[in-house]
């Protein structure tokens, strides 16, 4: 296994890889047996393996329910756009990230941020809005600008449109949710050995052992990837994660979940590409001049450049049963990650650097930008569930409550003193020329909030037909935040330049979210609905960081608001196998701090999205799967900024695509082969809301559209085995995936490429 093990960080990550793989894979054998022995002795326990089978007639990538005990109905009967993506489709497609795994639901785009800030991790925009602090594991708020995996997710819910009633202070989009794969009373080992491009190499091993007391079993899952990306020289993602968790109590009224996730990343960092050369960029210094399109495979980085991640999540979770519908919750969680990250970016290329009439002389500068980072969560919510009758009419109840406690702390990172980044030839960049060190520069932030809930949900079922869905969070929030910044000359006349100053910023408020629904079921298995809801997003509470000054972080300014009105239908057709959604949605966001005529800073801000989606999720046919979803999106800043160089007043809402399209569909052959595929459209987008963007100072105005075909084989090998292959980007396409607000750099799209995987199941 010396393949999979990291040569990039030095011994440490060397022996930890080391006895990863070793424990994997010597795991394996003992658990095998241990699982065989187990079934012998237990004639109750079901048979698991891959055994080959003419016929499929299980959906697998159909969800019946999210993990959330607030929606109190299943998918069918919630009045609101859920899309499910089970762990059977992200196996089917190799998916290993949240982000990948986001490519099956439509309207969802990634940022590459502003031009000297660039984004890490799961950067999230949705509907027209930035969601990345709206990711949640278990349905509890997950902190940090980390990308994170899915070797221990059980299924991934993306909620569309605001929802402050389920949770809390949020982005008026949505929120995506994580849910941990637990441990089962079917004993059970599975696992993964992938082998593709760009180096990649990856392992996985998931096992679940019924244990000898009644109703308890331990479950231990496993990651270890060492890879390089694809079509981009010298960066890495080389990551290994560890995640065991212990049930009692397992099918009896009172339940106890104990569970752990450790995770380390050692990346080399993507500062991405110049956007010189490609359609619709233009720069008034090149008129008349040879514009290359730079290679898509070229580094702009240095070879020291780290995006170091350490993330820790234990959980306790307890169940209890007090009569049939009746169960009381109760989640604690302490989380902690912390990121410790160097990037080299490249700018736009200036009039100065075309002088020379020979392209193969020009350059780019290069900027480094570093992040020292730590997030902790430590939560305990509370939660009851009851199903009830007054008279003729039922309630299906839910009620709880949270307390939690967030925090994030920065320390501020800056070139050495007297060092100084070398420019980049434009076409032929060096790795290895000289770079300023990055190093705490003494200003720091933390900022910390501290939140008290209480909410309640009910479904009231009028009759077999009719349904009323309410619900409402009531929340007292404290946010403050503690800064130590360098004085200035300007801002400290009477301080020396560099020195330490100590200030403190808090505010406090109270929250009121609130969602309503009106069902109506023309069939038992299809629904009619229309519903409202909104969500709050007070000062400071996307980043932690409350300023003095006049902004959208002024603790005394009042929180966004976002509101969404719902129309929708959602149908289980072809018995139960194929679920089909379709809605139509019109979500606004208020208070928003724009710039007005006259020059001063106010909170009258809106923007408006509206539009219609699409989805299906089951069994076309036997043997025939399928998981598809279309967005249209309608964006437009209603009421921005009025004045100033880049008004947005009546503009677009920018990475936000009008049409978006997924899908992924396999077939399974009577001789043990699977075929499949999927194809993926994204609309162009505009990175800018300026509505006087001009072409002739502004690169790459609108990002082109493009579409990227997947395709996927698996053949079993025998009762316990399979091989898969994937392909991605079947065509070869080049495109745009992400590019920066100003323009000046990209990331260019997955080309060609393809995954081994040997799937294993006993």
């Amino acid at each position: 296994m010396a393949y999979i093990i990291s040569k990039k960080h030095g011994d440490t990550t060397l022996l930890k890889t080391t006895a990863l793989a070793s424990a994997l894979m010597l795991a394996v054998p003992a658990m095998a047996a241990e699982v065989a022995a187990d079934k012998k002795s237990d004639a109750t326990l079901p048979t698991v393996n891959v055994k080959a089978s003419a016929t499929t007639d299980a959906p697998a990538y159909k969800a019946d329910k999210a993990s959330s005990p607030k929606l109190t109905q299943p998918l069918l009967d919630t009045p609101q756009t859920i899309t499910v993506i089970k762990k059977e489709l992200l196996l089917e497609q190799a998916a290993t990230t949240l982000s990948e795994a986001l490519r099956n639901t439509p309207g969802i785009t990634l940022l590459l941020g502003e031009n000297g800030n660039t984004a890490t991790g799961d950067s999230i925009f949705m509907r027209g809005f930035d969601t990345q602090g709206s990711i949640f594991v278990d349905n509890i708020r997950d902190l940090g600008t980390i990308s994170r995996d899915t070797f221990n997710t059980d299924q991934v819910e993306i909620a569309k449109g605001p929802a402050g009633a389920d949770n809390g202070r949020g982005a008026a989009s949505g929120y995506v949710n994580m849910g941990t794969k637990l441990p089962t009373l079917d004993s059970a080992i599975s696992g993964t050995l992938g082998l593709g491009s760009g180096s990649y190499k990856r392992a996985t091993l998931d096992m679940n052992r019924k244990l000898d007391i009644e109703g308890a079993a331990f479950r231990l899952n496993l990651m270890l990837q060492d890879s390089g990306v694809t079509g981009r020289d010298q960066v890495e993602n080389n990551s290994w994660g560890v995640a065991p968790s212990l049930a009692f109590g397992l099918n009896t009224p009172t339940r106890a979940y104990f569970y752990l996730l450790h995770v380390d990343q050692e990346n080399r960092p993507d500062g991405a590409v110049p956007t010189i050369g490609l359609q619709g960029y233009y720069n008034a210094a090149l008129v008349g001049k040879p514009q290359a399109k730079v290679d898509s495979e070229n580094f702009y980085g240095a070879l020291s450049d780290k995006d170091d991640v350490v993330a820790d999540m234990f959980t306790a979770r307890f169940e209890h049963d007090f009569a049939p519908g009746i169960t009381l919750r109760n989640t604690s969680r302490y989380g902690k990650s912390s990121q410790d990250y160097v990037m080299t970016g490249v700018s736009a290329l200036a009039a100065a650097n075309v002088a020379d009439a020979n392209p193969a002389n020009w350059t780019v500068n290069r900027s480094r930008q570093g992040k020292d980072q730590e997030n902790v969560i430590l939560t305990n919510q509370t939660n009851l569930t009851a199903e009830l009758a007054t008279g003729a009419v039922k309630h299906s109840i839910s009620a709880g409550a949270e307390v939690i406690y967030e925090s994030q702390r920065n320390n501020n990172q800056g070139a050495v003193a007297g060092q100084t980044t070398d420019a980049a030839n434009l076409y032929h960049p060096n790795p290895n020329a000289r770079f300023a060190a990055m190093a705490p520069t003494g200003a720091r932030t933390k900022g910390e909030t501290t939140t008290a809930a209480l909410y309640a949900f009910d479904t009231i079922k009028l009759s077999d037909a009719f349904q009323i869905n309410g619900g409402v969070r009531v929340e007292h929030y404290k946010t403050e935040t503690n800064t130590i910044s360098l004085s200035t000359a300007t801002s400290h006349p009477t301080l020396p330049v560099g020195t330490p100053v100590a200030g403190s910023v808090s505010g406090s408020d109270n929250l009121v979210s609130l969602k309503v629904g009106a069902l109506y079921k023309p069939a038992e298995k299809g629904s009619v609905y229309f519903s409202y809801a909104t969500s709050q997003l007070p000062p400071g509470s996307a980043n932690f960081s409350l300023v003095t000054t006049n902004g959208a972080n002024n603790p005394n300014a009042d929180p966004q608001k976002g509101s969404n009105i719902e129309l929708g239908t959602k149908w289980d057709v072809l018995g139960d196998k194929l679920a089909l959604t379709a809605a139509i949605y019109r979500s606004q966001n208020d208070n928003e701090f724009v710039t007005n005529t006259d020059g001063s800073t106010l909170p009258v801000g809106k923007r408006r999205v509206q539009g219609v989606e699409l989805g299906a999720a089951g069994i076309l046919t036997q043997n025939w799967q399928i998981s598809a979803g279309l967005a249209y999106m309608d964006p437009k800043i209603t009421r921005g900024s009025r004045s100033g160089t880049n008004p947005t007043d009546g503009g677009v809402i920018q990475w936000s695509p009008k049409l978006t399209f997924t899908s992924w569909t396999t077939y399974k052959l009577p001789f043990g082969l699977t075929i499949g595929g999927g194809a993926r459209y994204m609309d162009s987008v505009a990175r800018s809301s300026s509505t006087t963007i001009n072409t002739a100072t502004n690169p790459l105005v609108q990002v082109p559209d493009y579409w990227v075909f997947d395709a996927m084989a698996v053949y079993d090998v025998s009762k316990n085995m399979n091989l898969q292959l994937n392909v991605y980007n079947l065509a070869d396409k080049e495109y745009v995936s992400t590019v920066n607000n100003s323009g000046a750099r990209y990331r260019p799209g997955t080309p060609r490429s393809a995954r081994l995987t040997a799937n294993f199941l006993f």
